[in-house]
């Protein structure tokens, strides 16, 4: 598959471009040795992605989470789990297909899958709502988290989406109740629950299913309550600012880990998930595994309080003097 590349990205570009020149020139004079050049070419392309993804600043971590091949649920589903059987609607009004989730076996064991899903083509992100879900999406997690409860599985949660479904219909079905519901269910679910974001993180859109006892970003991801875009747009009328805004809003996996907000940030492969979704997707298996069997390991009353304790914990403040 062609990667494509970012704006910051554009070196990297440039060098491929030549190491893909110098491949198909050797591929018309097989006698032709290119072995060294090829190697300096690709010496140097590593050791421009160390450069530059070793340093990305705030905005260029959000395009990053946002890169069209970066991997989205179905894709770690079909990575990382084997017999999935995908469960739709939420039993009251319609099937969003903006969250996707079933039951699936993660290394033998049974586990409920939920996340959302964005599209790779027009025709499939207006079909997903670019991600965005609508109250009977976060009414399908909840029925999704409750048949868990009931089976007694663990339950895996993927995060990506610019915010739940601000439209008119949204709003008249219940958006706000909905996510409310889940945050006040989801704290009190008796089955481990991991939730990870895996590329956009934004607002109650999130939190809608990422109430977990272990929260985790992967390390090109951004969390926090609105998109730098739309802080600009708010605060100085134009996107304009938007690289200002997303440095103030602090809402890189760095930043999160550093407020305590979310438990562990798993480092991407050099170059971001979307370079390597193999070597992505090995690391988030592991992280599973290890993390699955320490929260089976403790009783339900157990989770369910370290859960309240560890949301409760939440933020800082200052306590002013009254006079």
């Amino acid at each position: 598959m062609k990667i494509s590349y970012l704006d910051f990205e554009k070196p990297i570009s440039e060098l491929e471009a030549q190491t893909q020149k110098l491949t198909e020139t050797h591929e018309k004079n097989k006698n032709l040795d290119i072995s060294k050049e090829l190697s300096q070419l690709e010496g140097k392309t590593e050791k421009l992605l160390h450069e530059i993804y070793d340093n990305l600043n705030a905005w260029q971590i959000s395009q990053v989470s946002r890169h069209p091949q970066r991997p989205y649920t179905l894709d770690y589903i079909e990575k990382l789990f084997t017999d999935f059987e995908e469960l739709h609607g939420d039993r009251a009004f319609a099937d969003d297909p903006a969250i996707v989730g079933g039951l699936a076996s993660f290394e033998g064991i049974p586990v409920m899958v939920i996340g959302h899903q964005k599209g790779r083509d027009v025709k499939e992100r207006q079909f997903r709502n670019f991600g965005m879900p609508k109250p009977e999406g976060y009414r399908k997690a909840l029925r999704l988290y409750r048949l868990a409860e009931k089976f007694n599985v663990p339950i895996v949660t993927l995060i990506d989406t610019p915010g739940a479904y601000p439209g008119l219909e949204a709003e008249q079905n219940g958006q706000a109740e909905a996510i409310a519901r889940n945050l006040f269910e989801m704290v009190n679910m008796k089955v481990p629950v991991i939730c990870i974001i895996i590329g956009e993180g934004a607002s109650g859109g999130a939190l809608g299913i990422g109430i977990g006892d272990k929260v985790v970003m992967l390390e090109n991801t951004w969390y926090t309550v609105i998109s730098p875009e739309s802080c600009s747009s708010i605060l100085w009328r134009t996107w304009n600012n938007k690289e200002l805004a997303a440095e103030q809003l602090k809402l890189t996996s760095e930043d999160m880990k550093g407020f305590d907000l979310v438990d562990d940030v798993l480092k991407e492969p050099i170059g971001g998930a979307h370079a390597r979704p193999d070597e992505m997707a090995a690391i988030v298996k592991d992280y599973l595994v290890k993390t699955i069997a320490n929260l089976q390991s403790l009783d339900a009353e157990t989770r369910i309080q370290q859960r309240i304790d560890k949301f409760s914990k939440m933020g800082f403040y200052d306590e002013v003097p009254t006079a």
